[in-house]
């Protein structure tokens, strides 16, 4: 199962951002975290094929990028939606396609239909359509967010995406990426994550939907340091 690097923590700044219990964001003084352990040493869920399948699926990037940018999100947080809408395709664009980063996504969530949100994404990522079927979540939040039952509407989205039926419906009826989610939730929030979406580039974080301009900024400044903090 894929293992993300040892991370040092530095809050670089605060922004609004999805907190448990409320979809309400708030401003905090900029701080220094430290984890409890090393990221990579952190245990994760045993995998089988299926559940490595759809750790690995939920990573874009060439294995050669000098950096990691590890993004903990929630399907129907606002502001992880924001991001998303504002800043998500940028960095795609302009620095995973290029090669400079490697990017993951972790699931945290946090309301009432973002498990249901995030075990459709990760059964779709063990068919190799996490990505599509990540940014049809995001695109739709309004229209699931408050459904009952959202599950019919996420799967549509995933089949949209490309995913196999038959696959999608056993893996959700079978659960079998729910203890893959449950240790992303459980490994970050050791690691001090109180809130979404939280980003940690390199050696550097950051949290909330802060402006492109910002992520520019310490993108570039972590790419260019000696280290660079992979």
């Amino acid at each position: 199962m894929q293992r993300f690097p040892s991370l040092s923590i530095a809050l670089v700044a605060v922004a609004l951002a999805c907190s448990k219990g409320t979809a309400a964001g708030s401003a905090t003084k900029a701080a220094q975290v430290q984890p409890a352990a090393p990221l990579s040493a952190l245990p994760v869920s045993a995998g089988d094929s299926l559940t490595d399948a759809a750790d690995r699926g939920r990573i874009m990037g060439r294995d050669s990028a000098p950096v990691w940018f590890v993004m903990v999100s929630d399907f129907q947080c606002p502001y992880c939606k924001t991001w998303h809408d504002s800043t998500f395709r940028m960095i795609q664009k302009n620095y995973v396609e290029t090669g400079r980063l490697r990017m993951a996504f972790i699931n945290y969530p946090l309301h009432a239909n973002s498990l249901p949100a995030s075990v459709t994404a990760m059964c779709a990522a063990a068919q190799g359509r996490f990505w599509a079927t990540h940014d049809r979540i995001f695109d739709t939040q309004d229209a699931w967010k408050n459904l009952k039952d959202a599950r019919r509407y996420l799967d549509s989205l995933a089949l949209a995406s490309g995913a196999d039926a038959a696959q999608l419906k056993s893996c959700e009826d079978g659960k079998r990426v729910e203890p893959l989610i449950a240790a992303d939730q459980e490994r970050f929030q050791k690691a001090g994550v109180g809130g979404t979406p939280t980003f940690y580039i390199g050696s550097a974080s950051m949290v909330g939907a802060q402006p492109p301009s910002e992520f520019r900024r310490v993108i570039d400044s972590v790419l260019a340091s000696p280290g660079k903090g992979k």
